[in-house]
């Protein structure tokens, strides 16, 4: 049983060690990981409208201040003049901590998702300049310039992608 319980332990260390050189910028909650306490006042700063470069084309989010609880966010990836999807985003107050959710949406509205499924991302630490949810962190770089680190899954294989904003206007 010990001999059992120790190897366990060694694979979770293992898996931990090579998720962290596999995705330098994430953390992800480990089993029955609670998510610490929080509120809006620690991503007050994202409130705003960012543009960047991704997938070959220009990002937009704009967040809007926190009240009643939440921020609400948008985000469109425009390539060749196109818009290519839509997310609407939001991150919220829940018991005690935040959670991040997202729906994405093709150019013409229709969900990618199922009617009533959203994408989740428990809050599972925050820094001084980063806040990290489960498989995505938010970087404050400064007042100006923002980078947003997510797990991406795509056929198969999941990579760490890379958001690069800047404050438009």
């Amino acid at each position: 049983m010990i001999k059992k319980f120790t190897f366990y332990i060694l694979l979770l260390l293992c898996f931990d060690v090579l998720a962290a050189n596999k995705f330098p910028n994430l953390l992800f909650l480990e089993y029955k990981q609670q998510s610490p306490k929080a509120n809006l006042s620690v991503v007050k700063w994202l409130s705003g409208h960012w543009r960047g470069r991704a997938f070959g084309g220009l990002i937009e989010e704009v967040w809007t201040p926190a009240t009643g609880g939440s921020m609400m966010g948008s985000f469109k990836l425009i390539v060749e003049n196109q818009v290519q999807f839509y997310e609407i985003e939001t991150i919220s107050e829940e018991n005690g901590t935040l959670i991040f959710r997202l729906k994405h949406f093709n150019r013409d509205l229709k969900g990618w998702e199922e009617k009533d499924r959203t994408i989740d991302f428990k809050l599972v630490k925050v820094t001084e300049n980063k806040v990290y949810f489960n498989g995505m962190t938010i970087e404050k770089i400064s007042d100006k310039e923002i980078n947003i680190y997510v797990a991406i899954k795509d056929k198969g294989r999941t990579t760490e992608e890379k958001f690069t904003y800047t404050r438009f206007k």
